[in-house]
């Protein structure tokens, strides 16, 4: 029997697998999708061949790519940009790692209080969490962006405004600053040069700010894994976890099966409570099931199959909020378009944002050229101009909004995107059981049972999330004017299932979570959730994995301290970084 199971080897389960691997755990770590395990041999910069939903290598599916990928029912106009695979969706996200805003807590009383979610704050101070944020950030290590052409752009518009410059990690007003973020700093040649012969590591070290953090991060070249600039978690908790036996005393390394997706969640009952005892996994090239048993389980399969495994398992369900709840920042992008060249497709993709507490969050981000254009294709408002579905606002951009297409588009693409500034709405969206993951009675079984239905149509929204992020995209676009933009659109995304949260929310009201104070469920002891679905809210806006990496931090230590006998750790002791020389073995050897 092992003592920890942990599904998933995404944003979230690598912490809990790196954290009680490092204490001596025997832990078993099961991922349904790909190894990515040689990013030289298995992925390229095409956006394709990245992205595209049947077959790219950042789909969700088995890691065999000739075989279909695992569909989801979506009634809605929508689309769910996840990864499966080690390392999950933190495989293409931008690294950015802001801490949430203190008014998604228990006990706060800023004078803003009551523009949060306060029906489902999580169920302690923010305070409480700050030390963990310090440990992930020295762990990861989270660091200030490194900046380029786009970033100055992005600060000339705020400061135009009249926004302050923040200075803390800790945000307290509306203000704009470089991201935090968990990409390496460039170093030696890094960021210097274009040279690719030069951008060999170790003369290179750190981000060469070659522009294509969507489709996983494997520079510099030549680079140990645990040395590429991205600390997604196939860079840094992953490695640390397979080799906790070389760096921590008394560490034992986890293990790390992959293509292996889990089908179901065992429980027994003991003293009259239902207890999780093990899973079933099936090993996705051959279909044979094996059975493991552990002490505890820790669920990190992500804000959509989690939910699904949950209810494929027959777990109990008392208050039918299994799957309900689910956020997604309400995203929303507004592009200015400029004269001069804004450096857009340069660097790390997204290196400055603007926060504004009790509304959200807007960031600067570059993108490649396809993806750019796909950016701006993507609406629930129709082509923009053509007709009036009653979603075709007006504000401080121009014009009507919707997605740009014909001539518009391609001149708006003209130098491959490099005079666009494009910039990302992130709302602090509030709870809403309809906002929900269930089990599909449309689709067919696959060979992992029912599939799951993503429920995020429009009209679940309440008027407050509707009224922030229409402020946040006036903000947007009056930053864009500042900034000097010649003319700005603004998209109206329909939803982009993509900063997901809260399908299996830790709450203080037992009548509308699923899990308690310590990310244990209250229906299933020994089964703790471990991912994004675990938040108990939209963190008022802010990117989710540090917070979600935080939070599994804490649990690791409940889960160590309740079933294995030890102290909590975080703060009497410190961190090893999974840049430290020590961690030199397993997926960290040169790609």
């Amino acid at each position: 029997m092992r003592d920890v199971i942990v599904i998933g080897a995404g944003g979230g389960g690598p912490v809990v697998a790196k954290e009680l691997a490092a204490r001596g755990l025997d832990v078993l770590v099961l991922e349904g999708g790909a190894a990515h395990d040689r990013p030289r041999e298995q992925w390229t910069h095409f956006e394709d061949d990245a992205f595209n939903p049947a077959h790219g290598f950042f789909r969700i599916g088995p890691q065999n790519r000739d075989r279909p990928p695992w569909v989801r029912e979506q009634q809605q106009n929508s689309y769910i940009w996840q990864v499966s695979g080690v390392g999950g969706t933190t495989l293409h996200y931008y690294g950015n790692s802001p801490r949430a805003f203190a008014g998604a807590f228990a006990g706060y009383d800023g004078a803003d209080r009551d523009q949060y979610d306060t029906r489902h704050p999580f169920p302690f101070a923010y305070e409480e969490l700050v030390p963990y944020y310090e440990w992930t950030e020295a762990t990861l290590p989270v660091q200030t962006a490194a900046m380029g052409t786009k970033e100055r752009v992005f600060f000339d518009g705020c400061e135009a405004v009249g926004l302050p410059v923040q200075t803390t990690r800790d945000t307290t007003e509306h203000s704009f600053r470089p991201q935090q973020n968990a990409i390496l700093q460039p170093g030696g040649t890094a960021g210097r040069t274009g040279d690719r012969d030069q951008l060999r590591h170790p003369q290179a070290q750190g981000c060469t700010f070659c522009g294509y953090c969507a489709q996983g991060c494997m520079n510099p070249v030549d680079a140990p894994r645990n040395l590429f600039a991205k600390r997604s978690t196939d860079n840094s908790y992953v490695p640390m976890a397979l080799t906790a036996d070389a760096w921590a005393p008394g560490g034992r390394r986890a293990e790390l099966v992959t293509d292996a997706y889990v089908t179901k969640i065992h429980t027994t009952t003991r003293d009259g409570e239902t207890v999780a005892t093990g899973v079933t996994y099936m090993v996705n090239d051959d279909r044979e099931t094996r059975r493991e048993d552990a002490k505890v389980v820790v669920l990190a399969a992500g804000c959509i199959d989690s939910p699904r495994l949950w209810l494929n398992s027959d777990l109990p369900n008392p208050n039918d909020w299994v799957g309900r709840g689910l956020t997604d920042h309400y995203l929303d992008w507004v592009v200015g378009l400029f004269d001069e060249n804004t450096g857009a497709t340069k660097g790390a993709a997204s290196a400055a944002r603007a926060d504004f507490p009790g509304y959200g969050g807007i960031e600067q981000v570059g993108l490649p050229p396809a993806l750019q254009a796909f950016s701006m294709s993507f609406s629930g408002s129709g082509i923009r101009g053509m007709y009036d579905n009653g979603r075709g606002k007006r504000g401080a951009w121009d014009g009507v909004t919707g997605r740009l297409t014909g001539p518009e588009l391609k001149d708006a693409m003209l130098n491959g995107a490099d005079r666009l500034l494009s910039i990302l709405v992130l709302t602090g969206d509030d709870v809403e059981a309809d906002n929900r993951v269930r089990l599909s009675k449309v689709f067919p079984v696959d060979e992992h049972g029912p599939v799951a239905r993503v429920d995020m149509p429009y009209k679940v929204r309440t008027a407050q999330t509707v009224a922030r992020r229409d402020w946040l995209a006036n903000r947007a676009a009056e930053i864009l004017r500042g900034a000097g933009a010649k003319k700005i659109y603004r998209m109206d995304w329909a939803p982009l299932i993509l900063h997901t949260q809260s399908s299996m929310r830790m709450g203080h009201d037992p009548a509308d979570s699923v899990l308690d104070d310590t990310c244990e469920a209250r229906a299933v002891k020994r089964l703790f959730i471990a991912d994004n679905s675990a938040l108990a809210n939209a963190l008022g806006g802010p990117n989710p994995t540090l917070t979600t990496q935080a939070l599994a931090t804490r649990t690791s230590e409940k889960i160590f301290a309740r079933y294995f006998g030890g102290d909590p750790w975080v703060g009497r002791e410190e961190p090893v970084e999974s840049t430290d020389a020590r961690v030199t073995e397993g997926l960290m050897q040169p790609a």
